[in-house]
């Protein structure tokens, strides 16, 4: 019955992004109608047979109405109706210290639940997941016990993204003598992410937590420089009327987005919305994110 409900909302979701390739095709045909009827130039030529009608559609729209919606994004249409629900769990045979990192994972999004992977594959991971109603999966992974991978998957239908780790530094390693570390939910950060695909991976992040209380004093960064995430979890605390502290409680490290996929970790014939190729960064090019 689940698998057939599955398959049934991963149809109704292919759908509705075939759609968007004729969305895009209408709202550029708008927006030169638009920018023709602005500046006083001539309707292109291809447009005459369909512009009238299409002016007439642009009176009766405002600036919110005549901009272009993401269908990429409806995976999280119904986001902040319901808190997320986070899983977090490792690769398998996970050392000593993929546990502990795991384990800081999870104290990083209120009410976020740690499973042990054991012999569990991954389509049974997304199975269970979507049975208990789990929002996002989220799997770290390791090369000779040292955290290098981070696997974000969106339930039920997507998407999934893969982020490679580096300078992982674990809450323990900052400073000696941890204290217990707050799970209320935290203000979020997010700092040069400026293209299209920035602001996707911006939506993937944001939807990992709740939306905070203002006198929350949690605070995480994403701050992009040249593709690579610098990640920062700091708490603060008022001293006197306008004298703030910072403090670093960690985990910190760097991420790196190397590919984003339409569908869940079992869904292996999902396309591939982004991958980072071989020499994408040589030479002087624009960044990514």
């Amino acid at each position: 019955m689940a698998l057939r409900r599955n398959t049934r909302l991963r149809r109704e979701y292919l759908y509705r992004r075939s759609l968007q390739g004729k969305e895009q095709e209408m709202y550029e045909k708008k927006r030169r109608v638009k920018e023709a009827l602005k500046e006083g130039k001539p309707i292109p030529t291809e447009l005459m047979g369909v512009a009238s009608a299409l002016a007439d559609d642009l009176e009766m729209e405002d600036d919110q109405t005549f901009a272009m919606q993401n269908a990429l994004d409806d995976e999280y249409a119904t986001a902040g109706i319901t808190p997320p629900k986070v899983m977090v769990t490792t690769s398998h045979n996970p050392s000593s210290k993929l546990v502990q990192f795991a384990k800081e994972m999870k104290l990083l999004f209120p009410d976020a639940q740690r499973m042990n992977r054991g012999g569990h594959v991954l389509q049974e991971l997304v199975e269970a997941s979507r049975r208990h109603g789990v929002t996002d999966l989220v799997i770290v992974h390791e090369t000779r016990g040292r955290p290098d991978g981070l696997t974000i998957s969106h339930l039920p239908s997507g998407p999934t993204a893969y982020f490679s780790l580096t300078n992982v530094v674990t809450r323990h390693d900052i400073r000696d003598g941890v204290d217990n570390m707050s799970t209320t939910a935290p203000h979020l950060i997010f700092n040069n992410f400026n293209t299209n695909l920035g602001k996707r991976v911006v939506s993937i992040l944001k939807h990992l937590f709740p939306p905070p209380k203002d006198d929350s004093q949690r605070v995480l960064t994403f701050a992009n420089n040249d593709d690579f995430i610098s990640f920062r979890h700091h708490t603060w605390e008022k001293e006197g009327h306008k004298d703030v502290t910072l403090e670093e409680v960690g985990p910190r490290f760097e991420m790196r987005l190397y590919k984003i996929r339409l569908g869940t970790l079992d869904q292996v014939e999902a396309e591939d919305e982004y991958v980072l190729r071989n020499y994408t960064n040589t030479g002087r090019k624009r960044s990514v994110l």
